[in-house]
């Protein structure tokens, strides 16, 4: 389970760097995981120790420094005679000077595709946010948190000092697997040319390529990997890219000198041997049996992914939700076993609306005519284009039901229905659908078209009224915000310990749309002036006009399983500085979720 970890992040100095894993051998230690429990993954080798390194950057490291896949231990070297029936490995391909790229700016992303600015890091010392990012605690719970944060590290910036500019690349391609964001990983890695790798760039590309499941990515590593590391991935890896290759009598050799010589366990080589069986004139029929598998490992993850196999239930609900992410994107599985995995995508901020609304409707077309009209693809067609708008209202609320109480799923149906919700006229008479339309939309971040209902929901009274225009304060800044329904809305909270008018307070006090914040704050307990690193490091990266850093900071400080583990005071400073460094779009998002999933 998540812990509040600010504090321990935000360290700096020597005490930042006490903190990081020493980079002692893989035989003599164990480090520490960065993933949730049930799914842990070696981190990517930790940062230089030396706090007085100059600004330029330094060597990658010569010595291996990365650490084994669970499961697969050291292997020891092949034997002479073996390696002397192999082939030779063709010539690496050398890339000329003029087509390098450049390693000290990279990013998929610019200020056009709302990306952030080349500089949106400032001069910040990079060691410090390159810790911040090996050691935060994702996925994160907020939706619109998570897509601000996928546009910062996917954004084309300059690497900061204090930092080897490829070991950037990495700890953020790092952050994103974390989050779910398998193919925005996979985007940062293939922007820096392999001969350029460090040996912390070597272990991250090879934990994309699991996550994306595709084994044929590990491919170009193998040979440079093993100059770096011993990890015992490449004997497998070379085994399975030799087949994909068409070269089955090579990787039958090599699969059978890891069998023979490895401690690995017979899963991780079965699985690399089903690889290989999909390869040209193999003819090698391999069965996965999962009896005797009590764990679930990036590698068997990806690979089982890539031959579509169905991971059972008992591993996959030991993963965490990021996990299920990467799952929702595998091209092997079918929609059908994906579509569950597809919601958790799109509550963590993965999926978009259009992403669902399109696996629906791929799912639709298969479906038998006869039970297409009670299906979720039914349903969501009547609620986009039934003649009879109670009709699409109707389909709405059959959507919002479906899921049980599950706050994730209930949200995550809220997203699939936001196109759909955009097209319901405003309407007093909808008072009781009012605050789940508009938390649809917003959802989606359609605020223009959820502002239409300002002057409905002005006519409307009761709960359901009042929630609905909670979240038009919040989120659309055309709409005012009035102390009277302010008020009413704290009376009639009964949600626990106030939280939803505390969140509803601090995150209108953040955006400075609500006068005599200080007063509210004070009645309902919330100390909106609370100083402690973190606030002063955000404080100080919003002067700078530092967006990249704020970004990083602000997600540092909602590192919680929920919603309802994020203290009001934390949204007040979060929305607080990203609308000081000009990203008030996402900080009204951010607000309007908390108040929607709470």
């Amino acid at each position: 389970m998540k812990r509040w970890r600010v504090n321990a992040l935000l360290l700096s100095g020597a005490g930042l760097l006490a903190l990081a894993i020493p980079a002692l051998s893989q035989q003599t230690q164990t480090p520490e995981p960065l993933l949730p429990p049930g799914f842990q993954e070696p981190p990517p080798p930790p940062a230089e120790e030396n706090a007085a390194a100059p600004a330029t950057p330094a060597p990658a490291p010569s010595s291996p420094q990365a650490t084994p896949l669970p499961g697969l231990e050291a292997v020891e070297n092949s034997a002479l005679e073996d390696l002397q029936a192999l082939e030779p490995p063709p010539p690496p391909i050398e890339i000329p000077d003029f087509a390098r790229r450049p390693i000290d700016v990279v990013g998929a992303i610019g200020p056009a595709e709302w990306g952030l600015d080349e500089a949106a890091f400032g001069t910040a010392n990079g060691r410090f946010l390159a810790t911040l990012m090996r050691r935060m605690d994702a996925p994160l719970p907020s939706r619109w948190m998570s897509i601000l944060l996928r546009r910062a590290l996917l954004s084309r910036v300059a690497a900061p000092s204090y930092v080897h500019p490829v070991d950037w690349v990495a700890e953020r391609a790092w952050l994103l697997l974390r989050m779910g964001e398998a193919d925005a990983a996979r985007m940062l890695v293939q922007s820096v040319d392999v001969d350029q790798f460090t040996p912390k760039m070597f272990t991250v590309a090879v934990q994309v390529a699991l996550a994306t499941s595709d084994p044929a990515a590990l491919c170009p590593l193998v040979e440079p990997g093993r100059k770096t590391s011993d990890e015992p991935v490449w004997p497998l890896a070379d085994a399975m890219c030799a087949a994909l290759e068409g070269e089955p009598a090579r990787a039958s050799t090599l699969i059978q000198q890891a069998r023979r010589r490895s401690r690995a366990q017979p899963i991780d080589v079965t699985l690399a041997e089903k690889v290989i069986g999909a390869g040209e004139n193999t003819r090698r029929a391999v069965t996965i049996q999962w009896d005797e598998v009590d764990s679930l490992n990036s590698w068997r993850f990806g690979i089982a992914t890539a031959t579509g196999l169905d991971i059972p239930a008992k591993l996959m609900s030991g993963a965490g939700s990021h996990v299920r992410a990467w799952q929702a994107r595998a091209p092997m599985l079918p929609l059908e076993q994906r579509v569950e995995a597809a919601l958790t995508a799109a509550s963590l901020g993965v999926f978009s609306n259009a992403s669902l609304v399109e696996m629906y409707s791929l799912i639709g077309d298969n479906t038998d005519p006869s039970e297409f009209r009670d299906s979720v693809a039914g349903r969501l067609r009547a609620a986009y284009v039934s003649r009879d708008a109670d009709a699409r209202v109707r389909a709405l609320r059959d959507l919002w039901d479906d899921g049980g109480d599950a706050e994730p799923r209930r949200y995550a149906n809220l997203i699939l229905t936001a196109g759909a919700a955009a097209r319901v006229a405003p309407s007093p008479e909808l008072q009781g659908d009012a605050r789940k339309l508009i938390a649809s939309m917003l959802s989606a971040g359609s605020d223009a078209r959820a502002a239409r209902w300002a002057g409905a929901v002005q006519g409307m009274d009761g709960r359901e009224a009042d929630d609905a225009w909670a979240l038009l304060a919040l989120g659309s800044p055309r709409v005012t915000v009035d102390s009277g329904r302010l008020g009413t809305f704290i009376g009639n909270d009964d949600s626990p310990n106030d939280i939803r008018s505390k969140m509803l307070v601090a995150a209108l006090a953040g955006l400075g749309r609500l006068d005599g914040a200080d007063d509210y704050a004070s009645d309902l307990g919330i100390d909106l002036g609370r100083q402690n690193r973190w606030t002063r490091l955000l404080d100080r990266a919003a002067e700078r006009g530092q967006q990249g850093s704020v970004v990083l900071l602000a997600a540092a400080g909602m590192q919680t399983p929920g919603w309802t583990g994020v203290p009001p005071e934390h949204l007040y400073r979060i929305v607080g500085a990203l609308r000081r460094v000009g990203l008030e779009y996402e900080a009204r998002m951010i607000a309007a979720e908390a108040l929607a999933r709470l």
